[in-house]
C-alpha cells in the first residue's frame, strides 16, 4: 500500500448512514485533522482498496487508513473521534472501555440494517 499524504476514511457512497457520518465528521474536524473521506466506489476509493490485503477487501465496513495502518468495523469508527475537535476527542478513551466483541457485534447489526433504516 502506498503511503498517503493524509489519512483516508473509505465509506459506502450509496449508504445514507455513511453519507451522514461523512457530513457529521467534516463539520466537526479539528484544525489539525488530516483525514480525507472517500466513497469506496469512486475511482480513488477503488484504487486504494485494490492495494489492500485480500482479507480486508472482502469486509463490508468503513475502512480507516491511519498512518498506513488499516482499521475497520468499530475500530475504524472509534478512531474517527481522533480527527474531531477536543470535546469529541475526549470520548475516545471511553469508547475503548467496551470490549471489542461487543463493539463489533453492535457495529455489524447496525451495518447490516443501515440501508433499510438510513435511505440515501
Amino acid at each position: 500500500m502506498t503511503s498517503q499524504k493524509y489519512d483516508v476514511l473509505l465509506i459506502d457512497g450509496h449508504c445514507g448512514l455513511c453519507s451522514r457520518l461523512g457530513t457529521f465528521l467534516t463539520k466537526r474536524f479539528s484544525k489539525s485533522a488530516n483525514l480525507k473521506i472517500i466513497a469506496q466506489d469512486e475511482d480513488e476509493g477503488i484504487q486504494i482498496i485494490s492495494e489492500l490485503p485480500e482479507h480486508i477487501k472482502q469486509i463490508d465496513s468503513v475502512i480507516l487508513i491511519r498512518k498506513d495502518i488499516v482499521y475497520y468495523y468499530s475500530s475504524a469508527g472509534i478512531r474517527c473521534l481522533l480527527y474531531l475537535k477536543w470535546w469529541w476527542k475526549i470520548l475516545y478513551p471511553f469508547a475503548w472501555i467496551v470490549p471489542l466483541p461487543i463493539r463489533n457485534l453492535v457495529y455489524r447489526v447496525v451495518s447490516k440494517n443501515r440501508k433499510r433504516f438510513f435511505k440515501n
